[in-house]
């Protein structure tokens, strides 16, 4: 196999959750064209299967949206079946839907204290143990969960400590689950990516730029096409001894 083939995900099956905007669009479409077949699930169904319609229009892959709520066992369950009822297989899940709450700790309310730890924990835990049971059966394979820079450090100016909270500890679950499920065939790996210009991020606004953009050594945001090239990585076997791993893309922000 050369070295570019390692990177070819011909004949994968893909699940992107949260997929249909952001980093989670930008994640599906670069599986599709690197060769994977793709779903994507969130809360959403509507939006997730017009996501995957210009997938498939744009790539020539077979895709799939479906309703996914990642806090739900019976959803996961459901989402999971609906993949491998209708490919027959699931070799990667990409673990991205999130949610953030910008506030201060003593205004952090006990409601959204418990959406972003559920969506964001337990949003990366359920999907992860569900495919995990189904991958162990039928040889293996590739989950990537989506870290944040915010998991390593504490962000300004904003307040977000629940969320910093919560991507840190989908950064020790990554190496927890890497640890036990390598003897069954499945690697686990995150991504914990910088600033990105998304609907969650606004890099353009003024008050951000000093310490967003020129605080990092490499002075700009980048783009969820640029982040979603280390997904495509991280799924395929370029990257066949990597688990455990988790891997910063941040225009070396978090080296100051």
């Amino acid at each position: 196999m050369s070295v570019m083939e390692r990177f070819s995900l011909e004949g994968k099956v893909a699940l992107v959750t949260g997929g249909y905007t952001g980093l989670g669009r930008g994640f599906a479409q670069a599986l599709a064209e690197a060769g994977a077949d793709v779903v994507i699930g969130a809360r959403n169904e509507a939006k997730s299967i017009q996501a995957a319609e210009d997938i498939a229009a744009s790539t020539g892959r077979k895709t799939l949206g479906v309703r996914l709520d990642v806090t739900s066992r019976l959803e996961v369950e459901a989402a999971v079946a609906a993949v491998t009822g209708q490919f027959g297989r699931l070799d990667i899940l990409v673990n991205n839907a999130g949610t953030c709450v910008h506030a201060p700790a003593l205004e952090v309310t006990d409601e959204q204290y418990d959406d972003v730890i559920t969506t964001n924990l337990k949003g990366v835990w359920l999907p992860s143990v569900v495919t995990a049971k189904w991958m162990a059966q039928n040889g293996g394979g590739n989950i990537i969960n989506i870290g944040s820079i915010s998991g390593e450090i504490v962000n300004r100016p904003q307040l977000q400590p629940v969320y910093n909270a919560s991507k840190a500890a989908v950064h020790q679950l990554t190496k927890s689950l890497a640890a036990e499920w390598a003897p069954l065939g499945i690697r686990v790996n995150a991504l914990a990516p910088g600033y990105v210009k998304t609907e969650m991020a606004p890099v353009d606004k003024p008050e951000f730029r000093r310490m967003w953009i020129e605080d990092a050594p490499m002075q700009r945001y980048s783009t969820p096409e640029e982040i979603a090239a280390s997904v495509v990585y991280l799924a395929s076997d370029a990257s066949s001894f990597s688990t455990g791993a988790v891997i910063i893309t941040d225009g070396g922000y978090t080296v100051f």
